[in-house]
């Protein structure tokens, strides 16, 4: 059996059009990510002792690992350079160590949203008044409180998903220790709260809640997806950007108390104060402890995007890697390509990792019902970050008008969490984008994605993902006996 020596079947239409981009040039050398061939990724084991661990994702899932030590995560790596002596956080009066740990992980103050709905380990710090601060990028989420003693932090980690820290807060010692949490942040950040069968995730939740944080609709909590309405999102959080007159959940302030006997009413029972989408928040709290008076719009939407497909990510590999290796008597197929996975284990593959195909295509995004724009220049920021293809393209333009993006393609397909997929996730992801992206899949669920949509993220793809374009070249030079799509 050859490892990392894939071989490609395509249907006729597909490989000239694969053919083509290659001749017009679009492979530009790697320009990020890790080589498209050489040995396993950091973090993807081949086999696995067996487990003697409390923790019932060890259990459950032993081919992951849960409970071992994170090492391929943003908060690992710092940990090192600190105990390296190469970084030192340092404290400052007012908010600690939070803004020498942003600058220290490359995070923006822009990225700021604030969140007063009681969804922390600190519930008892967060009202209104002194929302939840949380500051991101793409793969670490930085939560804090005044008056905080901890930092909650949780970071994308390629071979386990998401992983959840805690940093001391307090004067007058220097932070020297991030401390893992593998059971209290789980009682939450747990798909089915830690009842078996879960795996970890992250949150984003559209919560009603009045100032003093007690709930004001009959569901209490609702996850919050691309193709949630923007009428439905931000309960619980405050929103700001340029005005824009839509309709949603954010910037709610109800004194309450909830009426008798209707402990979660609908909000059109309520005289709800709904203000809209604010230019900043001085108005409503006391922004002085907080790096920004903002909680971007745009920084939302961005922020509930990717840790929806973070989380598709997680379940899908977590799910898919267990029950391969039920196939294989124990053994892990994570270094097997497509081709090389036994005929009995592809359904489980094609049924876990398509809808991560829909999610990065965008084809259930809500659209959009006007123009949103920021004012807190996190969509300067965050566009910045590339990369681009030689036309200055990038998966990360935004539109903001009709929809989120301006290319139907999620600059997610660069992150961590895919990266570390295994090897024949990526194979079935790739040619799924492929047959997509090139036309070859007309079927009804890619109808919106039009010809001059797909060539371009298609173009842009080939130029910014070497383990794409190096997955299309061998395709297109295979040159053999076409098959049946995998979709």
């Amino acid at each position: 059996m050859r490892l990392f020596k894939p071989r490609y079947r395509w249907t006729a239409p597909f490989a000239p059009a694969l053919g083509a981009l290659l001749l017009l040039g679009s492979f530009q050398p790697a320009l990020s990510g890790e080589p498209p061939s050489g040995p396993p990724r950091p973090g993807i084991v081949t086999t696995r002792p067996p487990v003697a661990s409390a923790l019932r994702y060890d259990t459950e899932y032993p081919l992951i690992g849960y409970g071992d030590r994170p090492t391929h995560n943003s908060i690992a790596r710092l940990q090192e350079r600190m105990d390296r002596r190469e970084v030192k956080l340092k404290f400052a009066a007012g908010r600690g160590y939070l803004d020498s740990l942003l600058r220290a992980l490359g995070i923006d103050p822009s990225s700021q949203t604030l969140v007063y709905s009681k969804t922390s380990l600190q519930f008892d710090l967060i009202r209104a008044a002194t929302p939840r601060a949380i500051y991101f990028n793409d793969d670490t989420y930085i939560a804090w409180i005044p008056a905080t003693r901890i930092i909650e932090i949780t970071a994308m980690d390629s071979a386990l998903g998401p992983v959840f820290y805690t940093l001391q807060n307090q004067e007058p010692a220097a932070a020297e220790q991030f401390d893992r949490e593998t059971s209290r942040c789980l009682t939450c950040h747990d798909t089915f709260s830690m009842m078996g069968g879960g795996v970890p995730r992250f949150l984003f939740m559209s919560s009603p809640v009045t100032v003093a944080g007690e709930p004001l609709t009959a569901v209490i909590s609702k996850d919050t997806t691309d193709a949630t309405p923007i009428s439905e999102r931000w309960g619980g959080w405050y929103v700001t950007g340029n005005s824009d007159g839509l309709t949603h959940l954010g910037n709610i302030q109800v004194d309450g108390p909830v009426p008798a006997g209707q402990a979660a009413p609908d909000l059109s029972q309520l005289k709800v104060k709904k203000p809209g989408t604010l230019p900043s928040l001085g108005k409503l709290l006391n922004t002085q402890p907080y790096l920004t008076d903002h909680s971007d719009i745009v920084a939302l939407m961005i922020f509930e995007h990717q840790v929806y497909i973070e989380n598709i990510i997680t379940r899908a590999s977590y799910k898919a890697r267990t029950m391969i290796a039920r196939t294989l008597d124990g053994q892990s197929a994570d270094a097997f390509s497509w081709d090389e996975l036994p005929a009995k284990a592809r359904p489980l593959v094609k049924s876990m990792f398509e809808p991560l195909v829909q999610a990065l295509l965008l084809v259930d995004a809500a659209n959009l019902p006007g123009r949103i724009s920021g004012n807190s220049g996190f969509d300067r920021w965050f566009q910045a970050q590339g990369p681009r293809d030689p036309r200055g393209r990038s998966l990360r333009e935004l539109d903001l008008t009709k929809r989120l993006f301006r290319y139907p393609l999620s600059y997610m397909v660069y992150s961590v969490g895919f990266d570390g997929l295994p090897h024949y996730a990526q194979d079935y992801v790739f040619r799924r984008l492929a047959e997509i992206l090139t036309g070859h899949d007309q079927s009804a669920r890619y109808s919106q994605l039009s010809a001059a949509d797909r060539a371009a993220a298609l173009q842009i793809l080939m130029a910014t993902k070497p383990q794409f374009a190096s997955f299309v070249q061998t395709a297109a030079a295979s040159q053999e006996t076409p098959g049946t799509p995998v979709g």
